[in-house]
């Protein structure tokens, strides 16, 4: 081999070290403007006016953000309409999220005492309800708890609402808004709505929490049990402050996800209820067409979700500290 061939052969091999950098600077350029543009749109257009009579125009006014918190009339009037959404956006993803990692943390616990061949059936079967959307699971939980033809009306042919006013409890679910003055009702509830949310995301609470317990070391578990602890003891002493962080984290996940919920919200909370996410809808895609206040309802949603996530982040370091 000659000096020249050799020369070549080196630069050959540098070629694709010297191009990878420029792959993947465009690749890293390219997701990053797919992921950043649409924030940076939708941030831009909530400072836009709403035009009367037809679309709207770009500006730099905060009049979107000051009708969401105190009102179109301020200072004349103060309403908290659009707050009054937030709290339920942010009462139903909590309530919701915290349901489903709590039903799905003692599955999850059983299923990886499970063998090998059963957790694989089970993870299976968990990662193909995932292919279910939410439009989906919803119909079904609508035609579950329909009046007519769902829960209430087993109730009452069963003879478990007659049941139910005998002992008093009829007049407990009528405060809870679960019961009309002849039977029970589930739509619309607060009820039906954090319900049908946590079945939604459970799937994804017990994916999130596989991992974390799978790994769990059982002689923790044995030698708890050797000392006289009880199994609620090693529950509380051993397997929890074990998996403390990803249960956390997986609530935060959820919590995240459950704040855009949408068909849920619409079939199954009341109207007075309703969420931002909803809201959103209406004012971008509804009646009014107002772009920009509906952009500026989303850069709430978002801002709210990031400091739950800041605050859960800075509660989890501290404890950690103790």
């Amino acid at each position: 081999m000659t000096a020249v061939d050799s020369t070549r052969t080196g630069l050959d091999a540098a070629a694709p070290n010297l191009r990878r950098p420029w792959g993947t600077w465009a690749l890293g350029a390219l997701i990053l403007f797919l992921a950043v543009t649409p924030f940076i749109l939708v941030i831009v257009i909530s400072f836009g006016q709403k035009i009367e009579g037809a679309g709207w125009e770009w500006d730099f006014t905060f009049a979107n953000y000051q009708r969401f918190f105190v009102g179109a009339l301020w200072p004349d009037e103060v309403t908290f309409l659009h707050l009054q959404r937030l709290y339920y956006a942010l009462y139903y993803a909590v309530i919701a999220s915290v349901l489903a990692v709590a039903t799905a943390f003692p599955f999850t616990y059983l299923l990886t005492r499970q063998s090998r061949r059963a957790q694989s059936c089970w993870l299976v079967f968990i990662l193909a309800s995932l292919s279910l959307s939410e439009v989906f699971i919803v119909m079904g939980w609508d035609v579950l708890l329909s009046n007519r033809s769902g829960l209430p009306m087993l109730f009452e042919v069963s003879g478990a609402t007659d049941w139910l006013k005998r002992t008093g409890w009829f007049e407990v679910l009528r405060e809870w808004g679960l019961a009309n003055p002849r039977n029970v009702k589930f739509k619309t509830s607060e009820f039906a709505t954090i319900l049908t949310m946590s079945y939604l995301v459970w799937p994804y609470a017990v994916i999130l929490l596989y991992p974390a317990l799978s790994r769990l070391d059982p002689s923790l578990t044995e030698a708890a049990r050797t000392m006289g602890a009880g199994p609620a003891k090693v529950m509380t002493s051993v397997i929890l402050p074990s998996v403390k962080l990803p249960l956390i984290g997986s609530m935060l996940l959820l919590f995240v996800f459950l704040l855009g919920s949408y068909v849920t919200i619409v079939v199954f909370a009341e109207p007075a209820k309703q969420t931002t996410a909803v809201a959103v809808y209406e004012s971008v895609r509804g009646a009014t067409l107002d772009a920009p206040f509906g952009a500026a309802q989303a850069v709430v949603l978002l801002v709210t979700a990031a400091l739950f996530l800041v605050l859960a982040q800075w509660l989890t370091k501290r404890s950690e500290a103790r």
